[in-house]
């Protein structure tokens, strides 16, 4: 293997590293047919607030994380989840209904109206992080704990590097 990150370089595998690649390929597919069916968010929400939808996790996270580095919109929500800003605003409409989200007036610009989670909204996302960590534990039950730390810097270096060959794909085709 070559060490470049354009998978046009990149030579063909040995048998040996084509049957891992392949085992490594199939572990791929199956977690993709779990994370795409969402299975950690769906079991969080069915034991945590059976009333919300995939959709509000989402909006959940997103105003989180977005809040440690500035005020939260309808359009950052839109953006950071990629989906139509009329979808964004019907969903925190929906969340501000709940009591899970609050509008507000930006204090930098009053005339922009910002979402904040409430203190249910922090709450839920509190609960649902236990869920999900409950979920990642019961999988790593049978696992030593050096095999799980092992396993966590490698798969972090794992998704360190598909996220480097992906980017530098996609740098490729725009430039």
């Amino acid at each position: 293997m070559t060490s470049a990150t354009n998978t046009r370089d990149v030579e063909a595998p040995t048998p040996a590293e084509d049957e891992k690649f392949l085992r490594i390929g199939q572990a791929m597919m199956r977690m993709r047919l779990l994370t795409g069916r969402r299975m950690i968010g769906r079991l969080a929400i069915q034991n945590v607030a059976p009333g919300l939808e995939l959709s509000h996790l989402d909006v959940l996270d997103v105003v989180r994380r977005a809040e440690g580095t500035g005020e939260v919109t309808v359009g950052t929500i839109a953006e950071l989840l990629r989906i139509d800003p009329s979808r964004a605003s019907r969903i925190a409409a929906d969340m501000v209904a709940r009591g899970v989200l609050r509008r507000k007036a930006s204090q930098a610009d009053a005339r922009r109206i910002v979402v904040v989670l409430t203190a249910l909204g922090q709450r839920l996302l509190s609960e649902i992080q236990v869920q999900k960590y409950a979920v990642i534990g019961s999988i790593f039950a049978d696992w030593s704990p050096e095999d799980i730390e092992s396993f966590s810097f490698l798969f972090d270096r794992y998704v360190s590097g598909y996220e480097r060959v992906f980017q530098a794909n996609m740098k490729e085709t725009t430039d």
